[in-house]
């Protein structure tokens, strides 16, 4: 029993690791001899102290903190370690720099207004879903597939407010409000999400100038009812004989007189057009607030831009002077129309830009959010006055519109490669530098391309508009090449529904196949009648033929969206006669190039390589208004194009025009870049 109990204590106590730690010396040296005795005999063993001191620590799984710190401290790959440190900030600071030299180096990217051509739409002609036989918004619903088929992202849906229609829409009776006739606010609603969900943007219409007599301002302030009453312009007139005299000799655009008795206020109101749109009083601060506010309500809808038409006849003097007749021996005269004065005190008056540039600042809160910049366009035509328009460009740190829609191509009093190329020098000289250049061809307010200058031209002016720099914009079936309707099919009751001056023809509905209606609607009849020639010209026929209007236009959106020198590179005039326009477009850096031989006139040979010596002496056609003469090699010194052909041939060179002193003033440039061919990416500096 006594040796048992030392080993039932020293169970107890349990095992000591002393291979780590040292034995520990008893604290009471002066133990009890008598207890001694009394402890079981134990076996001595020799340590030396010293060697365990110098045994080698070795990390062994479960070690306790204290012995896990002698190893942590122990240095290892210390100069290893310090080279990757020092490799890793390195790297981190040459990938900064690199990302921040990139990014001041890399020019703006082109905004979706200039990257895509617009499609304009007049709503009522382009589609009828619920057999009425007039276009509406969930028509335009049901074939946003053609405008991604165009290779198309930006449409413009011209006006469709609630309106009398006496002027096909463009005075409004509610701002805030859909006509019937298009549909309802939930149908532009439902619009708006389509047109996103595909990755398109859409402009729509806004004429502040007027509205129609129908509403509710108007007949407010005709009773002159509080703040109302000063919402439009207001005159007294004289009477006499039974007949009213005007305030002055100002002539509407329509024609006549510009004033217009109210028998209700006893008072002349003033109109730039029809009498049914009486013009708002823009020097009001509350008219100004209205328009605002309309706005922020259709940018709170989810529109991406606005047209401002008309915009020019915001103010009229108010020294109400006559205005000076162009025939200065018609003085005192009796004049009706517009054209037979000079209108210095009713188009462009001092103030104007102010207004534009405030709706210009409503739309940038709209603008913030990254990827939904709010374009802004103004869609006035000052037609010889070229420094006019350029004034709604705004100025280098002033914001108004992001361009005034250009009329240039459309004004042509004839077709020729002269002409063709005043229209486009005009406009890329009077340009103010760092802005973006547009061009039409057609609207709804002029004949198609293919009654007003002919059939043969219509592929041939639009390959003109998708080549050239910047925005092109295409009024809707000049894809298929559409033309006017008969002025004859035109009924009396369709020439009712719009005022003097509107036009219709070129307002016929579009042309989707060669069944009844051409696919317009499913109804008995339309609101216009379909041309006659729907069943060789509409967009299901022509999408089968390689060599149609329509897989041109394709062809032509495609090379333009893919190839650099097409979207912002370089355009070099390079020569134009009666018969041909020619120019290039080039990119520095890229050794690629395209060259645009138009006819507009009749057969023509031209020998390039004398005109730039410079340019190589071969070239192939990448596209034709002849589609089978695509892929075909050509020598710039005989150049074969008949009427209304038109060639778009790629070249490899290293001598650019726009480099070659010779054509120092006949190039011209926008968002310009630089083409860097090892780092296959776009720069500035160069």
């Amino acid at each position: 029993e006594a040796r048992s109990l030392p080993m039932e204590l020293s169970e107890k106590r349990g095992v000591q690791n002393n291979g780590f730690v040292q034995n520990e010396a008893f604290e009471d040296e002066d133990m009890d001899t008598s207890s001694q005795e009394e402890m079981p005999k134990t076996c001595s063993v020799d340590v030396d102290l010293v060697a365990v001191e110098e045994t080698v620590l070795k990390p062994y799984a479960g070690m306790p903190k204290e012995v896990l710190l002698q190893f942590s401290s122990q240095a290892r790959y210390r100069v290893t370690r310090e080279i990757l440190f020092w490799l890793v900030i390195a790297g981190s600071i040459a990938l900064v720099c690199a990302t921040i030299t990139i990014i001041a180096l890399s020019p703006k990217c082109l905004d979706w207004w200039q990257a895509s051509p617009i499609y304009q739409i007049y709503p009522r002609s382009f589609k009828d879903s619920n057999m009425d036989g007039n276009g509406d918004l969930k028509g335009i619903q049901e074939k946003l597939d053609h405008i991604t088929y165009l290779n198309i992202k930006t449409i413009w849906i011209t006006s469709f407010f609630k309106s009398p229609l006496k002027d096909l829409g463009y005075g409004a009776e509610d701002f805030y409000d859909i006509d019937p006739i298009f549909g309802s606010m939930r149908d532009f609603e439902n619009l708006i999400a389509a047109i996103h969900d595909k990755g398109l943007k859409v402009i729509m219409d806004l004429i502040p100038n007027h509205t129609s007599d129908k509403h509710r301002w108007f007949q407010l302030s005709r009773n002159r009812t509080g703040k109302y009453t000063d919402y439009y312009i207001w005159q007294n007139c004289t009477q006499a004989a039974g007949s009213v005299i005007p305030p002055n000799n100002w002539v509407s655009v329509f024609g006549n007189s510009s004033w217009q008795f109210d028998e209700v206020r006893k008072q002349c109101y003033f109109h730039q057009f029809g009498k049914e749109q009486p013009d708002l009083n823009f020097r009001n601060p509350a008219v100004q607030q209205e328009i605002h506010d309309i706005i922020k309500f259709w940018l709170g809808k989810g529109v991406d831009g606005f047209s401002f038409g008309a915009v020019k006849f915001l103010l009229e003097a108010t020294h109400l002077r006559d205005e000076p007749p162009v025939n200065k021996s018609q003085n005192g005269v009796i004049i009706t129309a517009y054209s037979q004065l000079y209108h210095d005190y009713t188009t462009t008056q001092v103030g104007l830009h102010d207004i534009i540039r405030s709706f210009r600042h409503t739309m940038n809160e709209f603008s913030r959010e990254p990827g939904r910049y709010r374009f802004m366009g103004s869609d006035d035509d000052e037609k010889e006055d070229i420094a006019a328009t350029m004034m709604y460009y705004g100025t280098t740190f002033i914001q108004e519109a992001d361009f005034p829609f250009n009329f240039n191509l459309i004004n042509m009093k004839n077709l020729s490669g002269y002409s063709i190329f005043e229209a486009v020098d005009s406009w890329m000289k009077n340009m103010p530098a760092g802005k973006w250049p547009n061009w039409a061809v057609g609207s709804p307010n002029v004949a198609r391309i293919s009654t007003r200058i002919g059939k043969e031209y219509i592929n041939v002016m639009n390959m003109l508009l998708l080549t050239l720099p910047g925005t092109p914009v295409t009024y809707y079936g000049e894809e298929i090449g559409m033309e006017n309707i008969a002025s004859e099919n035109v009924s009396e009751e369709h020439v009712n529904s719009g005022p003097v001056g509107a036009t219709l023809p070129e307002k016929s509905p579009m042309q989707w196949d060669g069944k009844v209606n051409a696919g317009f609607t499913e109804g008995n009849s339309s609101w216009l009648p379909v041309n006659s020639d729907y069943q060789s010209v509409n967009v299901e026929i022509q999408s089968t033929w390689s060599n149609s209007t329509l897989s041109l236009y394709r062809a032509l959106t495609l090379l333009r969206n893919e190839e650099l020198p097409m979207n912002r590179g370089w355009m070099c005039h390079i020569w134009n006669d009666s018969n041909v326009f020619v120019y290039v477009r080039e990119l520095d850096g890229l050794d690629r190039a395209f060259m645009m031989v138009l006819n507009f006139g009749q057969e023509s040979t031209i020998d390039l390589k004398a005109i730039a010596p410079n340019l190589p002496s071969e070239a192939v056609i990448r596209l034709s208004t002849h589609f089978s003469n695509a892929g075909k090699v050509v020598n710039t010194k005989l150049i074969k194009t008949e009427v209304g052909e038109g060639l778009v041939l790629e070249y490899k060179t290293a001598k650019p025009v726009h480099t070659m002193e010779a054509f120092h003033g006949k190039c011209f440039v926008a968002e310009k870049a630089c083409y860097s061919k090892p780092l296959n990416l776009l720069y500035v500096n160069c």
